[in-house]
């Protein structure tokens, strides 16, 4: 179950979305205006964290 980041194309809010399935993302609606023409954006959080983080070290 992804957290998708969206941002609507009518008043430009950028919101987070848990999606449990493709049906639940094609019904995406922005939070703010409520309009459903929304785009799913590259989240920055997520490449930052996935590139920055150290393998774990000391085991045995």
């Amino acid at each position: 179950m992804p957290i998708y980041e969206y941002k609507c194309d009518i008043c430009g809010q950028v919101f987070e979305k848990l999606v449990f399935s493709s049906g639940d993302e094609e019904r995406t609606l922005c939070p703010k205006c409520g309009d459903k023409k929304v785009r799913r954006v590259l989240s920055v959080a997520g490449i930052l964290g996935s590139t920055c983080a150290k393998a774990p070290t000391g085991f045995s």
